[in-house]
């Protein structure tokens, strides 16, 4: 096909993102600065953001058969851009000055590798093709392998770094050989091939069906649902705080979105039994992963639990596949990734990366609040939204999901739903009770004293104050949400 300047001006977001890869790339080869490559990254991903903005004015528009940038993308696009620069600010604070006080090792390769893992993301959101979505989906995860074994002097950041890597490569031959079996079912890798496949006769092929299935497999599996989730809490709690938060948040948007479109343009309503294998999942999801958080001791393995579980809320909207499903995904996906972001933030500046490992057990936040009195009111706020509890942004995109069940007729996913936020609601009270009990003799890790005044803590308190004000007044939500519905359902 012929590339016109159209084309480019939708490229946009990811030509700047990779020319950022590449500056900082020959930033670290020319000379070793933390500030200098910070700042480099920090700038490429605002460039990057900023550039949405004339590609939403092209858009829609089909970048060869594998990207179509319209609305949807850009929307998703953002959010992984936004994500990465919050996981990258604190990272910055993580790793620390250079000398004693800081990180051991070279510390630059770690936005890198952020930046080329964020890039992967762009790919997957915009793939209309299961070609584009694999190279998305190596993209996202092979720098993340690095990222999680990161901190290479604890012994559980190196186990978790070389666990995801062997699962996760594992878990992406299930989706190469079910596009290979799709191919030889439909003779297609376009999504909407795909779904004209579904809807045919051929859709009852056992070629089709099993590769469909083996498909699903796969993005289960990087989506951390229920039974491919046990890879989740030991990689959590022994990646570095801000690699955990990018995991939880910009790496799963973007596997989900792709979800999304898959499943938008090729319905799992065709298929009866596709329809309740993800029902199935998403009730398992949401009932083991509230029940398992529930005994947990550790912060990190707690939210690890508890996102297995979000994201069996958000099966509810994909199984409804109509009506609002793609706006409260939308809505449910932004406030999630609110909020994870500010409880994985206090973990970050509680933690120093060269004095052992990350402060995530319970014990240590206990009394935080007569220490730190306004970073104990984020991790409240982002405790009581995870929760789901009204006047929280959190409240909000879990309403929609349950307006999204109850327009489909999906009563025993909506029961599922509302069971697994009772469960939920304990753990997350659990924590908050924990930071108000009288202080401990012994602690190891605290929060700096001028938190507040650096880049990271001046973030966690946007963070608060705006997921508090979107439980207010959730209405500019919507309408972001909105507008990427439209676009995608168009």
């Amino acid at each position: 096909m012929d590339l016109s300047t159209s084309h480019f001006v939708a490229l946009l977001p990811l030509l700047v993102l990779s020319a950022t890869i590449v500056v900082v790339m020959l930033a670290i080869a020319w000379r070793r600065h933390h500030s200098l490559t910070f700042m480099l990254s920090v700038i490429g991903l605002n460039l990057a953001l900023l550039s949405i903005i004339p590609a939403l004015r092209v858009a829609p528009l089909e970048v060869t058969p594998l990207l179509l940038v319209d609305r949807f993308a850009c929307f998703y696009m953002a959010l992984i851009l936004v994500a990465t620069l919050a996981c990258l600010t604190l990272a910055h604070a993580y790793l620390g000055e250079s000398g004693r006080s800081g990180y051991p090792g070279n510390r630059e390769e770690f936005y890198l590798l952020m930046l080329l893992a964020a890039a992967g993301g762009l790919v997957l959101v915009s793939a209309q093709h299961l070609a584009g979505l694999f190279i998305g989906l190596e993209l996202l995860s092979v720098p993340t392998y690095g990222l999680v074994a990161y901190a290479f002097f604890n012994r559980r950041s190196l186990e978790a770094g070389i666990k995801y890597m062997v699962l996760s490569a594992a878990g992406s031959a299930f989706p190469l050989f079910g596009m290979a079996l799709l191919y030889a079912g439909s003779g297609t890798l376009g999504f909407v091939g795909v779904g004209a496949t579904l809807e045919s006769a051929t859709g009852t092929s056992p070629l089709i069906q099993i590769g469909m299935g083996m498909l699903l497999v796969g993005l289960a599996f990087k989506l951390s649902l229920v039974p491919f989730h046990l890879w989740t809490p030991d990689v959590y709690e022994g990646a570095p705080a801000p690699v955990t938060a990018f995991l939880a948040t910009a790496s799963k948007v973007a596997v989900f979105a792709a979800l999304l479109r898959l499943f938008q343009l090729a319905p799992a309503g065709t298929n009866p039994w596709l329809h309740d294998l993800l029902a199935l999942i998403a009730i398992a999801s949401i009932l083991i992963g509230n029940l398992l958080a529930l005994l947990q001791s550790n912060l990190k393995r707690l939210l690890g639990y508890s996102s297995i579980a979000h994201f069996g809320y958000l099966l509810v909207a994909l199984v409804a596949s109509r009506g609002l499903a793609v706006e409260a995904v939308g809505v449910y996906l932004l406030t999630y990734v609110l909020t994870s972001l500010g409880a994985f933030g206090v973990i970050t500046l509680m933690s120093t990366p060269y004095s052992g490992r990350d402060a995530d057990a319970l014990y240590e936040y206990r009394g935080l609040f007569w220490r730190r009195p306004y970073l104990t009111a984020v991790l409240t706020v982002m405790m009581l939204s995870l929760a789901g509890i009204p006047l929280t942004a959190g409240f909000i995109g879990k309403f929609y999901l349950v307006a999204v069940g109850v327009e489909a007729r999906l009563w025993w996913l909506i029961g599922a739903l509302v069971l697994g936020s009772a469960i939920g609601l304990f753990y997350y009270l659990r924590v908050m009770v924990t930071l108000f009990l009288l202080e401990p003799n012994l602690r190891r890790h605290d929060a700096p004293f001028n938190w507040g005044q650096r880049a990271g803590g001046i973030m966690l308190l946007a963070i608060a104050v705006l997921a508090f004000f979107l439980g207010v007044y959730p209405q500019p939500l919507l309408d972001l949400a909105r507008q990427a519905g439209i676009a995608a359902l168009g």
